[in-house]
């Protein structure tokens, strides 16, 4: 009864039960594929969580101290605070090395959810009009996750992170003209500098999250005003979207899949060893352990680095050194492809409708060609950053394998992208269900035939009987 008075009274003041009731009858599309996001999502509540209960024993200073604690071999060292206390978690803090070990791991898992999430988008054609905007919201998370996620991996300051963090202040020193001014900005003076590990604090626990934190509600904002794209089906049509309705159907399964990212970030904390710190050592500017790689998600940079013949080349009287074409241009162009693919597709489509209902790949060859061809190319990049590995465990000279993957990682993606295609192509014209159903005439024919236009998915004017339907309004205009 009381909560019934307080609740009408908060009602009467700030209206919002009609919001309220709005939102919980808002209907989301029920495929599998669309939890990729909720999973980013979830690893983000999480990495927040722990992360809050990691910067309280964390300190993120480079002041020399001599470490007291219970991992005996580095009893008595002189050590950075910031290394010590990475140490002291681990060891000495209840969950301490649970929570690092967590933190870690559900980083990992956010960056793989988003790169999913992503290539879902686009190979389903998602970024299309009139979503354009919320695809450039996913990139720039995706390249928050990147800076976030190596900004803390640098943070325990011990010899594998500081390897990072050298790697990272020669490529800054590659890049011509403003180089130098950029690497002396960041580190504060000639490399490792003095206020390197609190400024990667700031920005690790405050100045990225709270980005992520804005693009998130940003990207949630356009969600809910846009609505869920779906795909074709029965009662799916480009104003009528088919699903579970908010409360209580799809509101159970989200904090179910809630419950999963998180048990599975603590299982893998607990269970799954990750960046032993007290194994490489504090960080000394002389040494450097090797074979060392960063988390995956800039292993494709370090990969690129490693592949990279020794060229310098001159432009315009400037010297580009060897890091500057890997590991600055490379992920420049990058990005840059990913922001203007939604907009470049539509110049050789002639596509510019707005669009509910999504694309099955195959009826975009092209699209998949391209798709498999860049995923094939930067996984090689990425296995390429593991060669010294495979060599200490093969015995197979490393020079060789650099060789070898230097021509791999430039052919090989050609012929996936090609064979997608063509695949593609074939699924689409012969109207096979399955990959194993098509028929290998069909496969030899499609390279001679013509291409012809993708039909138009199947749908029906009414729902199917059982979930809930939701009309909006689209804009629709002739196709120039």
């Amino acid at each position: 009864m009381i909560t019934r008075r307080v609740v009408r009274w908060a009602d009467r003041r700030l209206g919002f039960a009609s919001l309220a009731r709005s939102g919980l009858n808002k209907v989301f599309p029920d495929h599998w594929s669309f939890m990729m996001g909720e999973i980013a999502l979830y690893s983000f509540v999480y990495l927040v969580l722990s992360g809050t209960f990691l910067a309280f024993f964390f300190d993120a200073s480079e002041a020399k101290t001599v470490y007291r604690g219970s991992y005996a071999p580095l009893n008595g060292s002189e050590v950075s605070a910031a290394y010590s206390s990475a140490v002291h978690l681990s060891y000495d803090v209840r969950l301490g090395l649970l929570m690092r070990q967590s933190h870690h791991w559900a980083a990992l898992l956010f960056t793989g959810a988003i790169v999913v999430h992503l290539a879902r988008i686009f190979f389903t054609g998602a970024f299309r009009r009139p979503r354009e905007v919320n695809w450039i919201v996913g990139v720039t998370l995706l390249l928050l996750a990147f800076v976030n996620g190596f900004a803390g991996y640098s943070l325990p300051d011990d010899l594998l992170s500081g390897t990072g963090l050298r790697v990272a202040n020669g490529i800054m020193l590659s890049i011509p003209v403003v180089g130098q001014w950029v690497a002396l900005l960041i580190f504060g003076g000639e490399f490792p500098g003095q206020h390197i590990l609190p400024r990667l604090f700031i920005a690790h626990v405050l100045l990225v999250p709270g980005l992520i934190a804005a693009l998130i509600a940003v990207h949630m904002a356009i969600l809910v005003r846009q609505k869920h794209s779906q795909f074709p089906g029965p009662g799916r049509t480009e104003t009528t979207v088919v699903g579970s309705r908010m409360w209580p159907g799809y509101a159970v399964k989200s904090i179910g899949l809630m419950a999963a990212v998180f048990s599975l970030c603590l299982l893998l904390g607990g269970l799954v060893q990750i960046n032993p710190v007290w194994l490489w050592g504090p960080f000394e500017p002389g040494s450097a352990t090797g074979p060392a790689q960063p988390d995956w998600y800039v292993g494709w940079v370090d990969g690129a680095l490693r592949l990279y013949p020794p060229w310098e080349p001159h432009l315009f009287g400037w010297r580009l050194p060897n890091l500057f074409l890997p590991a600055v241009v490379l992920p420049g162009l990058t990005f840059v492809a990913m922001y203007l693919y939604p907009f470049v597709e539509p110049l050789f489509t002639r596509d510019r409708e707005e669009h509910q209902l999504l694309e099955r790949p195959r009826d975009r060859p092209v699209r998949m060609g391209l798709g498999v061809m860049a995923f094939t190319f930067y996984g090689l990049l990425l296995l390429s950053f593991s060669l010294d590995v495979v060599t200490r465990y093969t015995g197979w000279p490393v020079t060789v394998l650099v060789l070898v993957f230097r021509v791999v990682v430039l052919v090989v993606p050609l012929l996936t992208g090609l064979a997608a295609y063509v695949l593609a192509k074939a699924l689409r014209d012969s109207d096979a269900a399955r990959f194993t159903e098509l028929p290998w005439s069909a496969v030899r024919g499609t390279v001679r035939r013509r291409s012809r236009s993708p039909k138009e998915p199947p749908t029906t004017a009414s729902p199917v009987a059982g979930v809930a339907a939701e009309h909006l309004p689209v804009e629709s205009g002739p196709v120039p």
